[in-house]
């Protein structure tokens, strides 16, 4: 599969919200990296099928899909509830990838964190969202949110 190809075929699968499909769109030695998570290997696909079934309402556009040689970019969407604080979010993400024989062997990422965190988390995201202690902390509860998981789902 073509790397233009792999990204819609990834954003396809997270639309329908099926973390399985997305997890499979990665080399098995696979990174990924995001202001919350800094992941390898298994546990991003752990993430992805975590995400996808606790956003019962997410809803998610991707655009601008971008690949030449083994890299690759897409821009994507999403609206969801933040389940901590029932407030509603709108991401607006901008991805970047690496190639290795068809699979995503590297995705970064990158959104605007105080954005994020002034929906989400509302006045403390307003007042510390650009802090780097706000983002230690929600990377902390990410990390700790995917620990649990992982224990009921191998």
């Amino acid at each position: 599969m073509q790397p233009a190809e792999r990204i819609a075929t990834f954003y396809e699968a997270f639309q329908r919200r099926d973390g399985a499909a997305m997890a499979a769109c990665y080399t098995p030695d696979a990174t990924f990296r995001d202001p919350a998570f800094d992941l390898r290997g298994e546990d991003i696909g752990r993430m992805w099928r975590m995400l996808c079934e606790r956003g019962k309402d997410l809803r998610l556009e991707f655009a601008n899909v971008r690949a030449d040689g083994d890299r690759g970019s897409a821009d994507w969407q999403a609206w969801y509830t933040f389940s901590k604080t029932g407030r509603p979010v709108h991401n607006v993400i901008h991805a970047e990838f690496r190639f290795r024989d068809g699979l995503i062997s590297e995705h970064v990422d990158t959104f605007d964190f105080w954005r994020w965190s002034r929906q989400a988390l509302g006045p403390a995201g307003l007042l510390l969202g650009w802090t780097p202690f706000l983002q230690g902390k929600v990377r902390a509860e990410a990390a700790r949110g995917l620990a649990a998981f992982r224990g009921g789902n191998p």
